[in-house]
């Protein structure tokens, strides 16, 4: 009975994780109006959910971290109750922080979640020394690097776009408007009609579409920019499905209640629902929030993230995507000066508060369950 919980826990932060992260892949593309929501969840789905499948292949070392061991004694990450705690304590934070719309990381919900269980099991056995060298490092450094690379990137990006003549193409608001007019129809009488004049407005930089002019090998740039910002977004979601679902599987690894290949495709299922049902208010913050956004900028937030998240999964390096892309944006935005301070310091906050929370709502699962 225990381990059916356990397997109900486990698609519960799946489906939290895929309503908080699934759609940071794609937030570039319906940011900066290169698409509209609906196909860029599409996209984001099928990506994510192929390297969720991919994931069984080359993360088995996330697998293996993720399921506690080094944190803990060998023979309490056997205990269904250590992981029950773990799995229910980083669920809960990732879907708190989903309905306040705060795009957060299930990496750090878990760290905070196996230290939190793991302290109330163990106590002073706690490895910290193996949590700070495995963990804590990699999610400190990766969002320096991803600031100060798409930072740098999109400088030489715009610097070659200047040399070869790329220029920027604004749009101006110029249809019909319909107005309301009286018309003398006779001494004594009027007639309301409705007629239509031309109409020119500068509208505000959010609702307008920044696009790029000019020719590259016979092909329009800004055609070539949208595929390679679309491919890059693939990128993203890819690596997203491929670093994120070994982490959830190592909650199940110890209890083999189903077939390895079954209980990886069943969390892919439900990342995939997670994000189709609930990604809305993450996806508004991420897609708007942090900083404006055209094609060319989104196009190098996204290959950075992609690039740094899939060289961690490779290594078996515990990075959070979220703060991988959540940093690359930020820095884009600090080098065209549209960053959102006030939002990216909520974020901040909202980073700061995961790991704790993780810590207190598992380890007082676990405490629970013990006085049951």
């Amino acid at each position: 009975m225990i381990a059916i919980i356990l397997f109900l826990v486990t698609l519960f932060l799946a489906y939290s994780n895929g309503a908080n992260d699934n759609f940071k892949g794609v937030a570039t593309l319906f940011g900066s109006k290169t698409t509209n929501y609906k196909i860029a969840l599409i996209w984001t789905t099928v990506t994510t959910f192929a390297g969720s499948l991919f994931s069984i292949v080359i993360a088995n070392k996330l697998v293996i971290a993720f399921s506690g061991k080094g944190l803990v004694p060998i023979e309490i990450i056997q205990v269904p109750d250590y992981l029950l705690a773990v799995g229910f304590g980083a669920a809960l934070t990732v879907f708190i922080a989903t309905l306040l719309g705060f795009p957060i990381s299930t990496t750090h919900a878990l760290i905070g979640s196996l230290v939190g269980s793991g302290y109330m099991a163990v106590g002073s056995e706690l490895n910290f020394a193996a949590l700070s060298k495995s963990f804590l490092a990699p999610l400190l450094i990766s969002p320096i690097i991803a600031l100060t690379v798409a930072s740098l990137l999109y400088i030489v990006f715009r610097f070659v776009r200047e040399k070869m003549g790329i220029t920027k193409e604004y749009c101006l608001c110029v249809g019909k408007t319909n107005e309301v007019v009286a018309v003398a129809t006779s001494m004594e009488s009027l007639t309301l009609m409705q007629t239509a004049q031309n109409d020119l407005t500068i509208e505000k930089e959010s609702v307008c579409i920044e696009k790029y002019e000019g020719s590259f090998l016979g092909f329009k740039t800004e055609k070539i920019l949208d595929i390679f910002h679309f491919l890059s977004a693939g990128v993203v979601s890819f690596a997203r499905g491929l670093n994120d679902t070994p982490k959830i599987m190592g909650i199940l690894i110890v209890v083999q209640l189903l077939d390895v290949q079954i209980s990886m495709l069943s969390i892919a299922v439900a990342m995939a629902l997670g994000g189709i049902l609930s990604a809305k208010k993450v996806a508004h913050v991420m897609s708007n929030d942090i900083t404006y956004l055209n094609h060319g900028q989104g196009f190098t937030a996204n290959l950075v993230t992609g690039v740094l998240v899939l060289f961690a999964s490779k290594f078996g390096m515990p990075v959070s995507t979220t703060h991988v892309s959540v940093s690359a944006l930020f820095g884009i935005g600090m080098v065209n000066k549209k960053a959102n301070y006030d939002v990216i310091g909520k974020i901040l906050l909202s980073w700061l508060i995961t790991l704790p929370l993780g810590a207190v709502l598992a380890g007082g699962t676990y405490y629970i369950m013990q006085m049951m």
